[in-house]
């Protein structure tokens, strides 16, 4: 009966651990499931490079003017874990193809690069 208990156990830890990536892109959002960290920022990457052959976003008008580097095209997050102990990074991907990281659920901060590190290697740190 014990051994039932622990695999169920297992199971729940597991399923929490799985990493969820969100890929907002305009109207149309998309969500891709994965057991390594890895997976998640290598298709994180995949996704925005497809992102990209977009081409940059033209600047818009609304009241005052927005470049095409204050304007999002997409935004990927990644989530791990359960409902209450959640982790979330990712990144925008900027209408002049920048990618800014960051991290948090509610709050998004932004993530500071170390010397030689890339956007994903931020994101990756923040979930590790």
């Amino acid at each position: 009966m014990a051994l039932n208990v622990t695999v169920a156990s297992n199971r729940q830890y597991e399923a929490m651990a799985r990493y969820r990536l969100t890929i907002r892109h305009g109207p149309q959002v998309a969500h891709e499931r994965f057991d390594d960290l890895d997976e998640a920022v290598t298709a994180m990457k995949r996704q925005t490079q497809l992102i990209r052959q977009d081409g940059p976003l033209e600047e818009i008008s609304v009241i005052r003017e927005y470049g095409p580097g204050q304007r999002v095209h997409a935004r990927l997050e990644l989530r791990s874990g359960g409902l209450l102990r959640r982790r979330e990074a990712g990144m925008d991907l900027m209408g002049d193809g920048t990618l800014v990281p960051f991290v948090g659920v509610i709050r998004k901060e932004p993530l500071e690069l170390p010397d030689g590190a890339s956007p994903f290697d931020a994101v990756r740190a923040a979930l590790a």
